[in-house]
């Protein structure tokens, strides 16, 4: 399910510029490469800066991609196994227990990400001497930018799941659940 249309502005707005910044990092990343290639075939050398730069972006890339996967809910679940095998009573649990789990690998992941960024900050890459820590940044930013969204995901799951044990719309018949599932 897209999540971003029952986000609050100020997450709407999140949202649209990581995925402005992921649209402009995608072209970026795709000139830097293509014309890298064209002058190291036609002219016989290359800019070794767009290296860099590329790697850059594809780590920002990625994790910042992480976080608009989750505004959209668009990350892959398997949900077969659970709806055939597991009660429809217990679906719920299971749902907030791995909603829990998730949380608990996202704040690790952003603690020890911020560790290995703040340790290598003071090194420098070879040819722009940005620092490295900048690059390793990419993991601690987009796993907060994902939690965010995650934790907000959360509490709207949590109102479906309400309004369901108050005799509300169920997940069947709300059906922009429909989307990914």
């Amino acid at each position: 399910m897209d999540y971003r249309n029952r986000y609050p502005a100020l997450l709407r707005y999140l949202s649209k510029s990581i995925d402005v910044f992921l649209v402009s990092g995608g072209v970026i990343v795709l000139l830097l490469i293509f014309s890298n290639a064209v002058l190291r075939g036609a002219a016989g050398f290359d800019l070794a800066w767009s290296l860099e730069v590329t790697a850059f972006l594809l780590l920002w890339l990625t994790f910042l991609g992480c976080a608009a996967a989750t505004a959209r809910g668009a990350h892959m679940r398997v949900t077969e196994i659970v709806e055939n095998l597991v009660p429809l009573k217990l679906q719920s649990l299971l749902q907030i227990l791995i909603n829990l789990v998730i949380t608990v690998i996202l704040v690790t992941v952003l603690y020890n990400g911020s560790n290995i960024a703040l340790h290598t900050w003071a090194q420098k890459t070879t040819v722009l001497y940005w620092p490295v820590g900048l690059l390793y940044a990419s993991l601690p930013v987009g796993m907060l930018l994902t939690l965010i969204f995650h934790l907000y995901n959360c509490f709207i799951d949590i109102q479906g799941i309400s309004k369901n044990i108050d005799g509300g719309i169920s997940k069947s018949d709300d059906h922009s659940w429909e989307d990914f599932e």
